[in-house]
């Protein structure tokens, strides 16, 4: 899972003209940019700060829905949340490769997160309080999540596109599974109807926040729809998300936390009320309510798995001495 590319930055270009012409003329022709191919360093940049980004995103995803493991109702609920939070760690590992096949090594862009300099998708800075809030997760946060990957899936450097590939496959039964859940607890006892709609309410606007700024306010979208890396814009993701998800969500007789929404016959759209940009940067800066939890759990997390990495690494080194 994984919203859009959120951070600011100043974009500079200084390079040779004639290799950016070729470069761009690749990219206009649909050529996936290789690993070993010449590339702007502007465009290298851009892609580690947003692959790792995603990789973080999916390793500090598998927190919220991971502590409800335990407490599975169900042995297939048990093996199906498994089966996820699995799924998401071994999609931080594809990213994290991708990444690497650019000149960043994992130390470094962990070395980030774990110092707090990298950024994650804010979605994860909120709590998960009862069973249903793993539906809402896999009904609107992973598909929010498979909208922005299926546009990465095309995206013009070839790791990472065909690493998506991979990942979109999977989060859609992530998607799946959880809107199983909503329209099946939508149908059920007060109780669990009540939990549902609670667990929607909370969701749903920290969901649309996902898809970043709005166009006018995203500074990097430019470059990033220039070089391919991106060809639709946040908003443009956002509006596909609300008129897929509001005539399914109130034909589940569900009630969504906005008064202003209201169908637009003209744009044949869904209109929102005001996204609370204020809560979004808040959280974005590390203000939100599970910020601190996230990055302490993070961070405990690494520290364990030092004796793993200094046994891998004696392991390597004894290796290649048998070698020569």
């Amino acid at each position: 899972m994984y919203g859009a590319d959120v951070e600011q930055i100043a974009i500079q270009l200084n390079e040779d003209p004639q290799k950016l012409a070729d470069f761009e003329a690749r990219i206009a022709r649909g050529e996936k940019i290789e690993p070993g191919d010449w590339m702007p360093a502007e465009y290298r940049r851009q892609l580690i700060r947003m692959i790792s980004q995603h990789a973080h995103s999916e390793v500090v995803g598998m927190l919220p829905e991971g502590a409800w493991i335990t407490k599975a109702p169900s042995l297939r609920r048990k093996l199906i949340l498994l089966a996820k939070v699995q799924d998401e760690a071994g999609h931080g590992q594809y990213l994290y490769h991708a990444a690497e096949t650019l000149g960043a090594t994992r130390e470094e862009m962990l070395d980030a997160l774990l110092d707090g300099k990298a950024k994650y998708s804010s979605i994860f800075n909120y709590h998960t309080t009862s069973w249903a809030d793993n539906g809402a997760i896999g009904w609107l946060v992973d598909g929010a999540a498979i909208l922005n990957q299926t546009m990465l899936a095309r995206c013009s450097y070839g790791p990472y596109s065909r690493a998506m590939v991979r990942i979109c496959m999977e989060e859609n039964f992530h998607r799946k599974q959880g809107q199983e859940m909503i329209i099946l607890y939508s149908q059920g006892t007060p109780t669990q109807r009540a939990m549902v709609q609670d667990a929607i309410t909370r969701w749903w606007w920290p969901t649309l926040m996902m898809f970043g700024p709005h166009d006018a306010d995203s500074p990097n979208s430019g470059v990033l729809i220039r070089w391919g890396i991106k060809t639709r814009t946040n908003d443009e993701l956002r509006q596909d998300f609300i008129n897929q998800l509001v005539p399914d969500l109130q034909a589940c007789g569900i009630v969504l936390p906005d008064p202003d929404l209201h169908y637009d016959a003209a744009s044949k759209n869904w209109r929102t009320g005001p996204i609370n940009w204020d809560e979004f940067w808040a959280v974005l800066k590390g203000n939100g309510p599970a910020n601190a939890e996230r990055m302490a759990a993070r961070r405990q997390a690494h520290q364990d798995g030092q004796w793993v990495r200094e046994a891998a690494a004696a392991y390597a080194a004894k290796s290649e001495l048998q070698v020569n």
